[in-house]
């Protein structure tokens, strides 16, 4: 199984932790890598997408010890995912120079009312010999707030915003606005606006197992009779014939 960024992140915080970190659960036995209780554990259904697009989560505090984060169902699939815990007076060098690399276009995604309208892009558009590297500031609607106003370094890059057909699927979080989405049903719409339909059909699909998962194991009940997990494993045998 590769080890990505979030789980490398997950390690780093944890290692300067100076007290255990009390998530609700934290007594429950879970898979260090899809943060599922063990026997629920997704990591052997984890598949890769190829993709053009990568993404940076500048993550508040704790945000990457919490089970219920969905930023790391990005960085299974999208192998180049960047992930930090964010700062707003000493960001990580190792970031700052990412956002510096020529190679990428940064995007901030973020709704367009809180940017002005000359920062807003309306479409996604990327120079010859540039790929886009889609920023997700992740956390409580509050925090991400937070990291949006207090960090100059992100002041430059155009804006990208989603407005959701749908409500979120998530239930997993209270949610603060009724149109607000989980960080990778976010990516799910970016992806798809980008042109890579069945990248954001993998992602949701992918959403939709740790969902569903994460729901029975807090709730001690059985997965759904079609569940997600179910239609994944459809999936992956069709696309094995």
């Amino acid at each position: 199984m590769r080890i990505h960024a979030v789980h490398q992140l997950y390690d780093a915080r944890l290692a300067r932790s100076t007290r255990p970190f009390l998530a609700r659960g934290g007594k429950v036995e879970r898979c260090r890598f899809c943060m599922l209780r063990a026997h629920l554990c997704i990591c052997s259904l984890k598949s890769e997408v190829e993709s053009d697009a990568a993404f940076m989560l500048v993550m508040y505090d704790d945000e990457v010890l919490k089970p219920s984060n969905t930023g790391r169902l990005i960085a299974d699939l999208f192998r180049d995912t960047f992930a930090f815990i964010w700062s707003r007076t000493a960001p990580d060098p190792a970031m700052l120079g990412i956002l510096a690399d020529p190679q990428w276009q940064p995007y901030v995604i973020f709704p367009a009312e809180y940017g002005t309208p000359e920062r807003v892009a309306t479409q996604i558009s990327v120079a010859p010999g540039k790929r886009p590297l889609f920023i997700l500031l992740d956390g409580s609607w509050s925090e991400a707030k937070k990291m949006f106003r207090k960090s100059p370094y992100l002041d430059g890059f155009p804006m990208l915003s989603i407005t959701p057909d749908s409500r979120s699927r998530y239930r997993v979080r209270e949610a603060a606005k009724e149109n607000q989405l989980g960080t990778a049903e976010v990516a799910a719409r970016i992806v798809d606006a980008y042109g890579e339909s069945q990248n954001a059909e993998a992602l949701d699909l992918w959403f939709d197992v740790f969902r569903e998962s994460y729901l029975a194991g807090k709730l001690n009940r059985p997965l759904p009779e079609d569940s997600a997990v179910s239609r994944l494993r459809q999936t992956a045998s069709a696309e094995a014939v």
